[in-house]
């Protein structure tokens, strides 16, 4: 007898969108329960520094010097 593709498994398969740039990003929890991911994270806070606005600085008077701000030169 055939064996039936469960919902489970289908949902596997399908590749969620995501931007190019995080392309061939997977993050996963091991036993241990520790994030484990394909990208350093310092290339996803540079990331999300560039495409994320911060709520908490949006009033700040140098937001805008923050925000284009290299990341090698941040403290």
């Amino acid at each position: 007898m055939a064996k039936r593709n469960s919902k489970k498994d289908e949902k596997k398969k399908e590749k969620p969108t995501v931007n190019p740039e995080l392309d061939g990003f997977n993050i996963e929890i091991d036993s241990f329960g520790e994030l484990r991911t394909s990208f350093s994270i310092d290339k996803i806070n540079e990331f999300l520094n560039k495409n994320v606005e911060d709520k908490k600085l949006i009033d700040r008077e140098d937001y805008k010097e923050i925000k284009n701000k290299p990341a090698d030169e941040e403290e």
